[in-house]
């Protein structure tokens, strides 16, 4: 009985399989796994959100090109947002197939950025299947649109990828592959970047690339005579002319942000501060600085001093340190206190106005100040800043001395209730406790303060306290933790 009913299962199932290998014979297939998987190995990389609410990004450079080979973390590019340059890099690894944006494009923050293909993550068995092609007309259109790449076909079609491998790239090919800094000198010497023929890694373009083309084009006699019969004096010239210029990403985030400070009720108060007792004690620690650097540092400024006491006087008036915002309950103004001091400095780039913040200056003694505002602006001058370093500011110091201006009214910035700005030194006659004509050293100070919560008198004690420690800077010592 078991042989019998054994005989009739094993007929039973050849029957099927026989019937399953005919109807694959009548019906073949049709269907193309190779599209699918060529549409599921290609992955669209996003921007991002590289917070602060920024939405949108200019593409510097691109460190890729399509049919590039990149691994997970390789950088893909370099955006600069309203307040710092970002690198992105692939969390991938994979062929570049698609950039979305070309260098000076705005890319969106959520929206595609590059498209990868990531065929190296899928199983080498799926693989094999998903691209076997198939017979039907639809399998060989779609086939023809995405033929898996090959290195039969990498030889077969030079005028592809031969191009790319050309150790002379012509002029403009590598044009996006320049730093904020370079793009910033052509404007100034009225270089077309794309005309430059970078001599740097990849093809970028240096600073002695742009001085070298402006000295060639401006030694040539006939670019001497062009530019003289095109730009002729103002004055023979006809009728004024205007030119739009668009606003570049530091101008206009200045212009969001100072358009919001503006709605902010200032009010100013200027003193003037004596300067003799901090110079005397700067050149004093910078003549030991110079034997025996500390950190780095090898010579102080007034500026660290002047950012420590703002923070001494922080700590007895708190309310400086604060920001407004609306209680989500009561729909009403509340102070939020803050309380690490944040202190916000004001720079001048080659790409405008920026604000890096020095974090926690309660926590750092003179020569930490010091050293953070090297780091800061040594970033700052190559646009190498990054979000973190701009962002979470208490409040601001403007030191718009260092440029030449004797008084301000600088304007508060957005989350923050109190500014100073700092002008110049200069040294006047004055008279000293027994009345004999002395030199002094005085500076400016012009404190701008939100009337919403700050009153005059507040600003006034607070503004004291900053006078004392910076006229008689060895009171510090006793203060400093």
């Amino acid at each position: 009985m078991r042989l019998q009913l054994f005989s009739r299962i094993s007929a039973r199932q050849w029957r099927v399989y026989s019937g399953l290998t005919t109807l694959q014979r009548q019906c073949p297939a049709t269907r193309s796994f190779s599209s699918s998987a060529r549409a599921l190995a290609i992955k669209p990389f996003l921007l991002a959100d590289i917070g602060e609410g920024i939405r949108e990004c200019e593409v510097i450079q691109w460190y890729v090109e399509p049919e590039a080979r990149v691994e997970e973390w390789d950088k893909l590019c370099e955006v600069q947002s309203d307040k710092a340059s970002v690198e992105i890099t692939s969390r991938f690894a994979g062929v570049i197939k698609k950039l979305h944006y070309d260098a000076g494009d705005m890319a969106k923050v959520g929206k595609p950025l590059v498209d990868i293909d990531i065929q190296g993550e899928i199983k080498q068995e799926d693989l094999e299947a998903l691209t076997e092609p198939g017979t039907g007309e639809e399998s060989q259109a779609q086939t023809e649109k995405t033929p898996p790449p090959t290195a039969t076909e990498s030889k077969s079609t030079p005028d592809v990828s031969q191009p790319k491998q050309k150790p002379n790239p012509p002029k403009g090919k590598h044009a996006s592959l320049a730093t904020p800094a370079v793009r910033h000198l052509t404007k100034e010497l009225d270089v077309k970047i794309e005309d430059v023929n970078g001599t740097g890694r990849d093809g970028r373009v240096l600073k002695e690339d742009v001085y070298q083309f402006a000295k060639e084009r401006d030694s040539a006699p006939d670019s001497r005579s062009s530019r003289q019969t095109v730009s002729p004096p103002a004055s023979i010239s006809g009728p004024q002319t205007e030119t739009i210029t668009q606003l570049s990403n530091t101008q206009h985030q200045m212009f969001k942000t100072m358009t919001k400070s503006l709605n902010i009720p200032h009010f100013l108060y200027a003193d003037e501060i004596d300067f003799s007792g901090i110079a005397e004690l700067r050149a004093r620690l910078n003549r030991g600085l110079v034997k025996f650097p500390v950190n780095e540092v090898s010579k102080l400024s007034f500026l660290p001093f002047i950012i420590k006491a703002v923070s001494m006087s922080l700590d007895r008036y708190p309310t400086l340190n604060s920001r407004v915002d609306v209680d989500s309950s009561s729909s009403k103004p509340v102070l939020v206190m803050r309380s690490q001091h944040n202190i916000g400095v004001a720079m001048d780039t080659p790409n405008g106005l920026i604000v890096p913040v020095i974090k926690n200056v309660s926590s750092l003694n003179i020569l930490s100040i010091a050293a953070e505002l090297n780091r800061l602006q040594s970033l700052a001058q190559a646009g190498k800043l990054t979000s973190q370093d701009l962002s979470g500011g208490t409040i601001t110091v403007s030191n718009i001395g260092s440029i030449g201006g004797t008084y301000v009214s600088p304007v508060i910035v957005e989350k923050e209730v109190a500014i100073l700005g700092v002008g110049k030194t200069r040294t006047i006659p004055a008279f000293d406790a027994t009345g004999q004509l002395v030199q002094k050293q005085v500076c400016n100070f012009s404190w701008s303060a939100d009337h919403r919560v700050i009153d005059g008198a507040t600003m006034g004690r607070a503004a004291e306290v900053v006078r004392g420690f910076v006229e008689d800077p060895d009171s510090m010592v006793i203060h400093l933790r």
